[in-house]
């Protein structure tokens, strides 16, 4: 099942930028760990800086073994991760609530915390691509539309239920994307495409402005409840934050571990949510463009899997954890940039968090699973 022989093929462009990626993350992180506000006196390797390296060799383990793996071996198991998927979900209702959210699972004895939600993003594109294949035949009809509508449905109701706007929203475009690729129903895209592109303009013309928060509450609110429509206010302290992070940044930065703002601590969540601004206040806009080069080459070399994969399947997995990767990308620093609301999705390879590099890790390991098998029949 596991071959190493063919951890040889894959493309070895990616690992530099991974590596890079990496390598920001623990920069921000050693800046913005809590400990050194608190007179840790230990250079770069903070407490934190120290659990992400150990997060980030599990998470090459993790990448090795999905590269390994003939990436056909995961269609016999797509229906039944997905129903493990459905019930860990649905446990996460009958633990204690942590932070006031039901997203993860204490682990006892060892302190670590699992989400859920991290991985269904992954198991939702791999079932979809399981899916979609198999009903390739019947892809243009209204029945295919709908059962393939539930699949994402049900884990998208969930996530939202917890609650998680910003992971939920992640699997729209994951699955329009996808939906596209896959020829389903052109009427039923358009209405997907229609109703996603009106939220997004709704929510852009708030940000920007042009509509005010406080006339649109009466209306919006008969749709989103009080709390999640709260999460639109453009008017915030993170989102000011983060903005003020950027702008003090200037072209090129404070400089490492001389940052004012984030490094007395006035940006929140620093080294999880927003390590893009409080790496922009140090590295500048300099820096800044650095990291999104290296995010494009990652989601550039995934297309290119999805180029030259030999099976729909294979192009259909591809094509999904590309989109997947690259909004919450685009999702991350829309919101820290001010364009879309404050949700709590991570920077992937950069924020810190196990559950985010170990998904990230395996679907960046199943692309190179599919890469290095598209010469083979």
């Amino acid at each position: 099942m596991w071959n190493h022989r063919l951890i040889f093929r894959i493309d070895w462009r990616v690992i530099p930028v991974i590596l890079s990626l990496m390598g920001i993350s623990l920069l921000v992180i050693s800046t913005t760990d809590p400990a050194c506000r608190q007179g840790f006196e230990n250079g770069f390797f903070t407490p934190k800086v120290l659990s992400q390296i150990q997060r980030f060799f599990l998470g090459w383990a993790v990448f090795l073994l999905f590269a390994g793996i003939d990436y056909n071996k995961i269609r016999e198991w797509a229906w039944i991760l997905y129903i493990l998927m459905v019930i860990s979900l649905l446990g996460l209702f009958f633990v204690p609530a942590i932070q006031n959210v039901h997203r993860w699972y204490r682990v006892p004895f060892i302190g670590v915390s699992i989400q859920p939600s991290e991985y269904a993003k992954l198991i939702v594109v791999i079932s979809l691509s399981w899916f979609l294949e198999r009903n390739r035949s019947t892809a243009s009809t209204w029945g295919t539309s709908i059962v393939g509508s539930l699949i994402v449905g049900v884990p998208f109701l969930l996530i939202l239920k917890q609650p998680d706007l910003g992971t939920a929203l992640v699997l729209c475009p994951v699955t329009l994307v996808m939906f596209y690729l896959g020829n389903l129903n052109p009427v039923f895209l358009r209405i997907m495409a229609f109703f996603g592109s009106l939220f997004l303009i709704f929510v852009l013309m708030i940000f920007m402005g042009i509509f005010s928060h406080d006339q649109m509450r009466p209306y919006a609110t008969k749709v989103l409840k009080e709390y999640q429509y709260e999460r639109l206010n453009p008017d915030n302290h993170h989102q000011w934050a983060a903005l003020t992070a950027i702008g003090v940044g200037g072209v090129t930065g404070s400089g490492w571990r001389a940052s004012e703002f984030t490094g007395r601590g006035w940006l929140p969540y620093g080294y999880t949510d927003s390590v893009f601004p409080a790496f922009g206040e140090e590295f500048g806009l300099m820096g800044l463009l650095l990291i999104l080069a290296l995010f494009y080459s990652l989601i550039y070399f995934g297309f290119q899997v999805t180029a030259v994969a030999k099976d729909l399947f294979g192009r259909m997995l591809s094509a999904g954890v590309t989109v997947y990767i690259a909004m919450h990308i685009l999702v991350n620093i829309g919101m820290m940039c001010g364009f879309l609301p404050v949700t709590g999705v991570p920077l992937i390879l950069v924020s810190y968090g196990g559950s985010s590099i170990f998904v990230t890790m395996a679907a960046l390991g199943i692309l190179q699973s599919i890469y290095s098998r598209r010469f083979m029949f």
